[in-house]
Formats: structure tokens, C-alpha cells, sequence
């Protein structure tokens, strides 16, 4: 008998135009306004904007029956009358009182409602959907199905093509309406198998009112304050049916791969909320993605059929290549893989199989003599080499059996040389194998019994309980051969007295071929599929499993508090090279923040200078050795003429602690000048003259009387804006030097950045420093010139900040990247103002200048000359600020971009116009930014610039990586 569903389906949409609609509503309902069409498959949906609100006009052919489209009104009803409910439409009654009108259009007949529009954003146009939102999804289907569980209705009882339980034969009957023959076959496959997947799991799965279509098109959201969007309302009740409660969340989660970038998983969090809403059975959920895959088959193949009937239905049209996208995503993990993470995401898993185990099989092989290498990011193997790079596996392998014969690789390892550098996925590093590299020749045994399948590969063993896959040998039985235990399988390939790769690979689930490798994210469900071959080699190949929580978890218990950590949850980072960081997982960021490693991470050159001096001698600067007197000499001959004495210390927090206390010896005075919004460092001293309200909330109520802070001369946010302002901004500073004469006060100096690095790189108005500096040395006082952030050549344009000025401060401190991450800082000043600093006694630093600290400084600098580093900077900088200006083009969140070479910020405002600070989602920025593989924080005292300051070693593309993952944040969301 045929269904009705099936004539339905090729039922076209009502033809009635906008001015059709125009007349309905006038005519029944008394409206008048500007007319939409909004989007439908089959229906027609205008919406008007009439003087008493807006509304919706739906109108469906007179094929429906009137007593379903009486259940959609009742369930609108039904759930507004519940309590925690998402937003539903109310149901209008026309003029004469109906809630259902029947009329007819170009003799064509109709059944019309009127809805009231509820306001807000589908989710359709996001391509990238943060987990919150799919979180909020999943709770949002949870409660609406909660709130549907006790409605009944006539109307419920349809026949309807959405319907799950009706997928296989509407995509049989559609799959005439798709025209690509490959398309065709795989949707027919994947039908087939999801169908067998559900076979006995139909009689455990309720039945209820679900209203089956709450989907990214059939939500509307409102942004939280990041600027991510929450659903909270449901519109489109055309499908609510009496059918399989886990239909409902199928339809939702189907709906949400086409924002996955490839990946499944992205519907986990909102499968684990709507659970903790509306907890479902076993059945229920291993039965949920085969759903999502029959929803997924159901929409391609009536998309096609749609555009078929109706070539001009621009909403079938509009949609068809995202529910492509959604299929493709649905069949690209085996079902298996995607029950157990599920089963695992509302912690359903329950028992994970017992280990499998039989005998030897390698049994010529004694098990104690295989050495186990380490191919993680924390392994030694890796120090000193390039990687990644292409046969490093097997070059290491070989390498190790020169020690050992027969060597191993680890299963369930995230293998660094696996890692991919400036990927916006994290690759796919988890091994779900283990690499033997064994004498040829070697036997290989069944450890147990089965039926053999040849590959071109190798061979397959289908045992009872798993299926063993092996490559790098010859074969000895013939194909569909049955194998008993202990039988000879082959022997290890490879030229005799030679070496070769036996990779050995379990799989519960014999109908597929797994991966050799998978990515960090589907680690845990394929790991429960694809058991270690522990048991069946007699000895421990497994790799440790990373431990990143409980170790965050031990930070936070012994480190203390007020020393914070970048993001909530950060990956635990084990290893870098140049500009790019990798965790334990293999997954690599390109580091864009850490101007402390000035040179790059890892940098052999530096490794080796360093190793050579601890060797020979590591001690204190009051003891006579040759490196610190170079060093110092080095370090004198970049600062202009006359700054010719150098100090040797730790931090920049220290640097700027003696300089403050050079000013009040070589002045006599104690009070200092110092610009708000500025960074100094957490020393007492160095923290006084500290003014950012970012890295200390009570700044601009707690400083000491001696420091006098002075309006900032922020060029883009300040109150005088653009560089005409200089005048303005050297009159504010006015007040405060009258204030010190009139009470009779003295000034010891003034200390600022030379470019306003807190701020994200704001250079300083013309001539600003020019004129302040020599009010300050007018009054006795000396200017500091804090370079710790800016200075050293990462401007590219200038090696020192202040040069951008044109002056020449009477003192400079420098620290972070003169050491590439080891403690090393610097104060450069005359010879009289460091003698001053005697009347008060001598100065030591117990590591400043020490041997070890003097070599990093001159190879740090070695390194910078000889790679051309400051150069680098300049023109991969200036590169990089043209990549980001053409964004502020494009995106109205970003108002400016600030900076020179490799100090730039990018400043994000929620209104050009009143520069209101876009703070939260500068943060969600940044989590996202890190999810691509950047690493990039906040800064500015509003935290909502972008401080870009990567180690100068930066390439051309990865400034374009940057770009590309930035702009890829800005047009799909955060």
C-alpha cells in the first residue's frame, strides 16, 4: 500500500506569490506591512512587519489534513503553557476567530494560520558553532521533549516522510530523484547498514510527541556577551509527529554537521545535554547515530527530489550543499567509532571488552629483548633533531637497532612525528598500532583462531572475538584459508640481513579497516575499538596516557594562585621549535604571544652554547671570568653614545626596580612621573609605577604618593586622537609638574614604554617624548626608556623603542627575549648615574651576569645578527599588518591595528564609533584561535586587543596562517 508520505513528497510548494500573501493578510487578518517570503521545503512561510507587531503566515496545501496542522497549534499551546520551556510562536486567529482557514488561491486550494514571529538568529548561517552553543541546542531539545512527553493528540498519528521510522523506504523511493550515480550507491549503502545497526534495538526505543525538526534553520538565538549565539526559541512545528523520542535529538544532531569542519564529534555536547534533560536508554543510544545517518540520507535524497519538482525553490537550493556536507560527515566514521563516543559522552560506556590474548605471536622473538622506543613529544629522540620530517620514524627505528634487534613503537601513542605544523585540525597522531622493526625473515604466528583474508597490504586474521591486521610480511597460507593458533602466518619482509616493518593492528569490529593513526579528539572511542596488541607480543607497548588534568589539577594545589595560566584549559605544551609549540597530544600551535623567546623555541645553536657553559663553569659576577666583561660590552655598544654601563639581572621587573632606584640616587628625589595604562612589572617598586588596570584591578587607587601618573597618550582610544595630538597630550601632563612645584617637590624621573606596548603596540605621538624628557632632565630628573616589551629589534623598524622618537633616554631596561626564555635583563645607562647608586651601597644579582646568563645574552645576540631577526621582523611584520589592516576593511569588530614589525595589536570595538571595548569576545576570539592551533591572549585594560609579539623568527607563512585562522574566526565565528 502507498504511503502517504510518498505522494507528499512530490508535491511541489503552494504557488503563491508575496502579493498573494499581501491580500491574505489584509483580508483575514486585518495586516498590512512590508512582506518576506521566508525559507520552506514545501510550504510557503511570508513574514509581515505590520503597526501591531510581526507575524507569519504559513500556508501548506490542502493535501494536509486539517487535524495535523490543529496538533502543531496544540502543541504551540501545550508547551507554552509548561514551565522552563524554550520560546514557542502563539497561534493568531484570523478575524472570523479560526485558528486554520481554507482558502484558494489560482484555483488552487490552501490552508493558511497566522503565527507571531519570535524574534532572534538561526544558527544556519554560523558555520562554526562554538560547544556552548551546541550545548545549549541539546538542552533546548531536551526540554522541549520533556514538555511534549504527556501531550497526546489526534493529529500525532501521521504518515510523514521526516519520520525515522520511515527512512528506508522513503530514501528507496527517492533515490530515483539523485542523479550522481556515486552519490547514489553510497547513500544506498549507508541506508542499508545504519538499518541493520538499528535491527533490535527498535523495540526498546519510546515513542512520544517530538516535534522532529528542531534543527540550526528551525531555532532562533540571542548572543550571550561574547557574541555567541544561545537558542532559545523553536519555530516550525510542521513536523511534530507521535514517533521515537531519540528521532528528535537524531534530527537536531544531523543538522549539526554541517558546521562540524569534518568532524563527528562536534554533536557530543549536545548529546550529553540533552541527556542530562531527558536521560536516554542504552537502546535509545546506540541507536542514534544510525538515526543521524538515516537523517542524513533522508535529507540529500529529498533535497534532489525537491529541486526536481522545483528548480526555483532557492530554499532547497540554498541548503542542498550544506545537507551534502552533513551526509559526507555522517559516513565518514564507522558507526561503531561514533556509539562508543557517545556511549562515552554521558558516561554510559560500561565495560570496554577484556583484552585480547592468545599466543605468541612472534614466538622466535624473546620478548624481554625488544626494545621499546618513545616517539612522543617528550622524548629524548627529539632533541637536537629537525623535526618533523619525512622517514624520521624509520630513521629513529633503524637507529635504536643497532643496540637492540628487534626494536617497537608504542600503541596508543600521540607520535610528534606525526604532528603537522600550521594546520588548522589537529592531525592525526594517536597510533592505533604498534611498528615492529625486526630481522627479515622473522615468523609471525596466529595467535589465534580465524579465517585469513590477504590485502595488498598484508593480511587480515577474522578471529571470534577481533580481527588482526598485519603488513610487512610475507604470507604463507592461501586466502579464506582457516588458521588455527600457533599456525604460521609468514615472515617479515625484507632483504636478508636487512631489517624490516611489521606494523600489527587490532579491531573489534571485523567489518572495517581502521586507521593506522587518529586525531587526539577520537583517541578515546577508537581505542576501545582498536585494543593494544599487548597480550599478543608478551610484553608492554603501551604508552602512558597523557595526564594533562590531573596535572593541571597538582599545579593548582602547589603553585600558587596569583600565578596564572593562559585559557581554562590549556594544553599541556612539552616541546616548540621556532615559532611553533606542540603538546602532549602532538597537536602544534604557532606561538604568536611569546615575546620572551625572542630567537624561537628550541633553537640548537642556543641549546649548545648553553650545555658548553654549564660544563665548564657556572657561578656569580663577583667572581672574574671573561663573558660578562664581553657581554656587558656587547650590550653597551647598542645603546646610543654615552649609555656605556651595563647592570646584569634576572627580569624585566628587576631591570625596572633598579632603575627607579637609580633615578632616586642619581636625583636625590623620590617622586616619579609614569603614564597610565602602562606595565612596569610585580616588584614593589617596578609595580608602583604600574598602571594597567588588566594586571592589577585596584591600579589607579593604590599608588604611592611619590608616583604621579599622567594621562595616557593613547592616540586611538584616548581623548585626543590621531597624530595631531601631541600638543593635548603634553598639556595634560602640565598639572602634575605644577602640583610638584607648588608643593615644593622635587622629581627623580619619568619611566614610560617608548611604544605603548600594553596598549598592543600604540606608537607615542610625534615628538612626545622629546618634549617631556627634557621637562623632566629641566627639573633635575632622569627618563627611563622601558624597552623589556618592545625593544631588541622586534619592531624591525627601530632596534630600540625609543629611536622611533628620535631621542635618547638616560637609562634603558631590557629583559624577556635578550635571554630566549632564560631569567636575563639588563639596565644601560652613563657611567655617573650607575656610580650614584654607591651612596647607597653595592648592587648584586645572584644569576645576573653569572657565567650561563651571559653566554645565553651573547648568543642570543649572535643568533639575532646572523639570522637577520630584526629584519625579519621588519618585513614579516610589516607583511602581517597588511594582512591585518585588510581585515579592519572587511569586519567592523576591528577598529585598529596598532604597531610596527613584530609588536602589533589588533584592537576589537563593538561600535567604531564610541570605541566600546568588544572584551568578551576578544576572549571567545582567543579560545577559538587556539582551537585552529594559534596561541594568542588579550591585553589593553579593557583585555580586548590582540597582543601580537611572536618569536622573531616568524615566517612568511605562518604571519599568513595567522592571518588566514583570524580571518577564518572573523567570518565563521567564535
Amino acid at each position: 500500500m502507498e504511503h502517504a508520505f510518498l505522494r507528499r513528497a512530490a508535491l511541489s510548494r503552494p504557488d503563491v506569490s508575496a502579493e498573494d500573501a499581501a491580500r491574505l493578510f489584509s483580508d483575514h487578518y486585518g495586516l498590512s506591512g512590508p512582506i518576506a517570503e521566508l525559507g520552506s521545503q514545501q510550504d510557503r512561510n511570508y513574514r509581515i512587519d505590520a503597526a501591531s507587531g510581526r507575524f507569519v503566515l504559513k500556508i501548506c496545501r490542502a493535501d494536509y489534513a486539517t487535524v495535523e496542522l490543529e496538533a502543531q497549534n496544540a502543541a504551540l499551546r501545550h508547551i507554552a503553557g509548561k514551565a522552563n520551556t524554550p520560546r514557542v510562536p502563539k497561534v493568531i486567529a484570523s478575524n472570523n476567530g479560526a485558528d486554520i482557514l481554507s482558502v484558494t488561491v489560482r484555483d488552487a486550494d490552501y490552508q493558511i494560520r497566522l503565527l507571531d514571529y519570535i524574534e532572534g538568529q538561526p544558527l544556519t548561517q554560523r558555520k562554526h558553532l562554538p560547544a556552548i552553543t551546541v550545548a545549549a541546542l541539546g538542552t533546548l531539545g531536551g526540554r522541549l521533549a520533556l514538555a511534549l512527553a504527556d501531550f497526546t493528540h489526534p493529529g500525532l498519528s501521521r504518515d510523514l516522510q521526516w519520520d525515522l521510522r520511515n527512512a528506508e523506504p522513503v530514501v528507496s523511493h527517492l533515490l530515483s530523484a539523485v542523479k550522481d550515480a556515486d552519490r547514489k550507491q553510497r547513500i544506498g549503502h549507508a541506508m542499508d547498514a545504519a538499518m541493520r545497526r538499528l535491527e533490535g534495538l527498535k523495540p526498546e526505543l519510546r515513542q512520544q510527541a517530538i516535534h522532529h525538526d528542531i534543527t540550526d534553520d528551525n531555532v532562533v538565538s540571542l548572543p550571550n556577551d561574547s557574541g555567541q549565539l544561545i537558542p532559545d526559541g523553536v519555530i516550525d512545528f510542521g513536523d511534530v509527529i507521535n514517533g521515537w523520542l531519540v528521532a528528535d535529538l537524531a534530527v537536531t544532531c544531523a543538522s549539526l554537521l554541517h558546521h562540524a569542519d569534518g568532524d563527528p564529534n562536534v554533536i557530543l555536547p549536545a548529546i550529553k545535554a540533552f541527556h542530562d534533560v531527558f536521560p536516554l536508554n542504552q537502546a535509545e543510544l546506540r541507536a542514534l547515530w544510525p538515526l543521524i545517518v538515516a537523517r542524513a540520507a533522508v535529507l540529500v535524497a529529498s533535497s534532489e527530489q525537491q529541486l526536481a519538482l522545483d528548480p526555483d525553490n532557492s530554499y532547497v537550493s540554498g541548503n542542498i550543499d550544506h545537507e551534502r556536507l552533513i551526509f559526507d560527515v555522517a559516513v565518514s566514521v564507522p558507526s561503531a567509532v561514533m556509539e562508543i563516543a557517545i556511549l562515552q559522552a554521558v558516561g554510559q560506556l560500561g565495560d570496554q571488552g577484556a583484552a585480547i590474548t592468545g599466543e605468541r605471536l612472534l614466538p622466535e622473538i624473546e620478548a624481554s629483548g625488544i626494545g621499546v622506543i618513545a616517539l612522543d613529544a617528550q622524548s629524548e629522540l627529539f632533541d637536537g633533531v629537525a623535526w618533523p620530517q619525512p622517514g624520521l620514524e624509520d630513521q629513529l627505528l633503524r637507529a635504536a637497532s643497532r643496540e637492540t634487534d628487534a626494536v617497537s613503537t608504542r600503541y596508543g601513542e600521540y607520535r610528534l612525528t606525526r604532528t603537522v605544523l600550521r594546520s588548522p585540525q589537529p592531525a592525526q597522531t594517536c597510533a592505533l598500532h604498534v611498528d615492529l622493526f625486526l630481522p627479515a625473515g622473522t615468523g609471525v604466528s596466529a595467535p589465534f583462531g580465524g579465517i585469513l583474508k590477504l590485502t595488498d597490504g598484508g593480511l587480515i586474521l577474522l578471529g571470534r572475538d577481533a580481527a588482526l591486521h598485519l603488513s610487512g610480511l610475507d604470507a604463507l597460507p592461501g586466502p579464506d584459508d582457516f588458521i588455527h593458533p600457533g599456525q604460521p602466518l609468514g615472515l617479515v619482509t625484507g632483504s636478508a640481513g636487512d631489517h624490516g616493518v611489521l606494523r600489527i593492528q587490532l579491531c573489534r569490529d571485523k567489518d572495517i579497516v581502521p586507521p593506522p593513526f587518529v586525531s587526539p579528539a577520537h583517541a578515546a572511542a577508537w581505542t576501545v575499538l582498536c585494543p593494544s596488541p599487548a597480550k599478543l607480543l608478551g610484553f608492554d607497548c603501551d604508552a602512558p596516557v597523557p595526564q594533562s588534568a590531573s596535572l593541571l589539577s597538582r599545579r593548582q594545589s602547589h603553585f600558587a594562585k596569583p600565578q596564572k595560566n593562559y585559557y581554562e584549559t590549556p594544553p599541556q605544551i612539552e616541546r616548540g621549535l621556532r615559532e611553533h609549540m606542540v603538546d602532549v597530544e602532538g597537536r602544534a600551535y604557532l606561538d604568536m604571544v611569546n615575546n620572551v623567546t625572542i630567537l624561537g623555541h628550541g633553537h640548537p645553536r642556543l641549546a649548545d652554547a648553553v650545555h658548553r657553559q654549564w660544563q665548564r663553569l657556572n657561578t656569580n659576577s663577583r667572581f672574574h671570568y671573561a663573558c660578562v666583561a664581553e657581554f656587558s660590552e656587547r650590550l653597551a655598544d647598542l645603546a646610543p653614545e654615552g649609555l656605556d654601563t651595563v647592570f646584569l639581572v634576572n627580569s624585566g621587573s628587576e631591570a625596572n626596580d633598579l632603575a627607579l632606584r637609580l633615578a632616586w640616587a642619581a636625583s636625590g628625589e623620590r617622586n616619579m612621573l609614569c603614564l597610565l595604562e602602562g606595565y612596569h612589572g610585580w616588584s614593589v617598586a617596578s609595580d608602583a609605577v604600574s598602571t594597567s588596570i588588566a594586571d592589577n584591578p585596584q591600579a589607579l587607587t593604590t599608588r604611592p604618593d611619590w608616583v604621579h601618573p599622567v594621562m595616557s597618550p593613547n592616540t586611538y582610544r584616548g581623548p585626543f586622537r590621531g597624530p595631531g595630538s601631541t600638543a593635548a597630550y603634553l598639556e595634560a601632563v602640565t598639572p602634575a609638574l605644577k602640583k610638584l612645584d607648588r608643593d615644593d617637590k622635587g622629581l627623580a624621573g619619568f619611566i614610560c614604554e617608548c611604544v605603548y606596548g600594553n596598549a598592543g603596540g600604540i606608537p607615542l605621538p610625534p615628538g612626545y617624548l622629546k618634549d617631556i624628557y627634557a621637562r623632566v632632565r629641566a627639573r633635575g630628573g632622569v627618563c627611563i626608556a622601558d624597552e623589556v616589551q618592545v625593544g631588541y629589534g622586534r619592531l624591525g623598524h627601530h632596534f630600540w623603542g625609543f629611536e622611533e622618537q628620535g631621542v635618547t633616554p638616560d637609562i634603558i631596561t631590557v629583559a624577556k627575549g635578550m635571554g630566549n626564555g632564560h631569567p636575563l635583563g639588563a639596565v644601560i645607562t652613563t657611567k655617573a648615574i650607575a656610580d650614584a647608586l654607591e651612596k647607597e651601597g653595592y648592587f648584586f644579582s645572584s644569576a645576573g651576569g653569572s657565567p650561563v646568563s651571559s653566554v645565553v645574552g651573547m648568543t642570543v645576540l649572535d643568533i639575532m645578527r646572523d639570522e637577520g631577526l630584526q629584519e625579519n621582523a621588519r618585513t614579516v611584520g610589516d607583511h602581517l599588518k597588511r594582512r591585518l589592516q585588510a581585515l579592519e576593511q572587511r569586519f567592523t569588530l576591528v577598529g585598529a591595528v596598532h604597531g610596527m614589525g613584530l609588536y602589533l595589536g589588533l584592537e576589537f570595538v563593538r561600535d567604531r564609533e564610541t570605541l566600546a571595548p568588544a572584551t568578551t569576545e576578544t576572549a571567545a576570539i582567543c579560545d577559538r584561535l587556539l582551537q585552529l592551533g594559534v596561541i594568542m591572549q588579550p591585553t589593553g585594560d579593557y583585555l580586548n586587543v590582540l597582543k601580537i609579539k611572536p618569536p622573531l623568527c616568524l615566517s612568511q607563512e605562518s604571519a599568513d596562517f595567522f592571518a588566514d585562522m583570524l580571518e577564518r574566526v572573523l567570518s565563521e565565528g567564535w
